[in-house]
């Protein structure tokens, strides 16, 4: 992972930060402690501006970034009660070719080997959805399989 640094004469200093793709955070510290957060998602395309963080507000971003709030871990060394599955969220995005067809139709367990075991719509949850359960855009399919086919689950929602 490269991270860009630049001095800003008379503003301060600005990162950036591949992120894949061709695309970057754009990060730029003023003297003062204010913050200005972008993204630039090519090396052609112009920086597009997130928003602006007070040097409180930029402080305590940094902190949850550095994991003081929440420590993440390497999904690899983690061993559950489950064996080589894990539990994923997946929404179910607009352009989905899965919005509007039931688990059926759409073969999910078929087409992925991951088990959908709970849709969450808005604020209701349903559990052990059955085969006709038609899925809406918008939907978080809570399903139950290994990495890879929690990965062609995702690809099949996308329509990939």
């Amino acid at each position: 992972m490269t991270v860009y640094e630049t001095d800003v004469p008379g503003v301060g200093r600005k990162f950036e930060l591949d992120v894949g793709d061709g695309a970057r955070a754009v990060v730029l510290l003023h003297h003062d402690g204010r913050v200005e957060l972008f993204r630039r998602d090519s090396p052609e395309a112009d920086s597009e501006k997130l928003f602006d963080l007070t040097n409180r507000q930029a402080n305590r971003l940094g902190s949850i970034l550095e994991g003081a709030y929440f420590e993440s871990v390497d999904l690899d060394d983690v061993s559950v009660p489950l064996g080589d599955a894990i539990i994923e969220w997946t929404e179910v995005p607009d352009d989905s070719p899965l919005a509007g067809r039931t688990l059926a139709a759409a073969n999910v367990r078929g087409e992925t080997g991951a088990s959908v075991i709970a849709i969450q719509r808005g604020d209701e949850t349903e559990p052990n959805p059955g085969p006709q359960t038609a899925l809406e855009a918008g939907d978080v399919l809570v399903a139950l399989g290994t990495r890879e086919e929690q990965s062609a689950l995702a690809a099949l929602v996308r329509g990939d």
